[in-house]
């Protein structure tokens, strides 16, 4: 086989199909149909003398041939893109480019406002689309360009570039003048004690956010779980109405108490501490458009 005789499609193609490992998920990465990229594979095979991929319960399975080509191909890809987008200027006033990020519905409230107020004034016609992905395909997500950045308490999320935009905690939120609230500011009790105390509340959960889950679970408080919604955004109208308590970040939790009708208390929690950050994936830092967000997301959010 002769370099000549690649095509730098099939190469794409390969690349899409190695990191999702299924051919149907690699055709909607490339917006291409399932029997394109079947046939292209088949080019490829051909080219190679390798089956490269074999089916696999979910998807494909690489061939070892496949392990060792993967790397190259992504970082010819990646070397190719670069060298492109080096010579494009990115011009925030002009621009009418979309980027894809990642955020939680909490997320979305903690960061959206300032963001969009930025954008009005220094790149108006740049759009902003957000989605919760799961924390197992951000990863691949990122590097395969389908969505630019992602924020969050994002443990799991390892293979990326990152920077840390602020620290904060999990505190519990009750409405005002809640019996709880009105005997812990008469015996001003904290630590293991005020823990135990918690046994005499009863809660509401947000599904989609497992660490607050694992913290009930961890003070064996599961048996005192009311009600578990979807969204975290629901949770102020649902607190301010009942006695029931939810575990959530200060940072939001403040943001509610300001407005009047909440109080928050600081339990010493197992797992209360977290750190937000901000992910994106080397493989399109370089990129003008990319980078200037990256600088105006940092310029936002990052805590000095």
């Amino acid at each position: 086989m002769h370099i000549k005789d690649i095509d730098l499609n099939l190469l794409r193609l390969f690349d899409a199909v190695y990191r999702t490992r299924n051919v149907s998920r690699a055709a909607e990465l490339l917006d291409l149909t399932q029997p394109a990229v079947s046939q292209g594979l088949t080019r490829l095979r051909l080219l190679v003398k390798d089956p490269l991929f074999m089916r696999a319960p979910g998807g494909v399975q690489p061939s070892p041939k496949a392990d060792r080509l993967a790397d190259a191909v992504r970082s010819a890809l990646s070397t190719i893109e670069q060298a492109f987008n080096e010579s494009v200027q990115f011009e925030p006033l002009q621009s009418r480019k979309t980027f894809r990020i990642h955020m939680s519905d909490i997320g979305e409230s903690r960061f959206l406002p300032a963001l969009m107020m930025a954008l009005r004034e220094c790149a108006p016609g740049v759009r902003v689309e957000t989605s919760a992905l799961s924390a197992n395909t951000i990863g691949d997500a990122l590097d395969s360009g389908r969505i630019d950045f992602a924020i969050g308490f994002l443990p799991t999320v390892k293979e990326t570039q990152r920077v840390q935009l602020l620290k904060d905690r999990y505190v519990v939120l009750l409405r005002a003048g809640h019996p709880f609230v009105l005997k812990f500011n008469r015996r001003k009790r904290s630590g293991t004690a005020l823990l135990e105390d918690l046994r005499q509340l009863e809660f509401v959960a947000v599904r989609t956010h497992s660490d607050t889950l694992r913290i009930l679970q961890l003070l064996q408080l599961e048996d005192r779980l009311r009600l578990t919604t979807e969204h975290f955004m629901v949770l102020p109208a649902i607190v301010r109405a009942t006695d029931l308590a939810v575990v959530m970040p200060r940072n939001i939790a403040r943001g509610f108490a300001e407005g009047g009708g909440y109080a928050i208390i600081e339990p010493a929690f197992p797992l209360r501490d977290f750190t937000v950050s901000l992910h994106w994936s080397k493989r399109f830092e370089s990129d003008p458009g990319n980078h200037w967000m990256l600088q105006t997301l940092s310029s936002l959010f990052v805590e000095s």
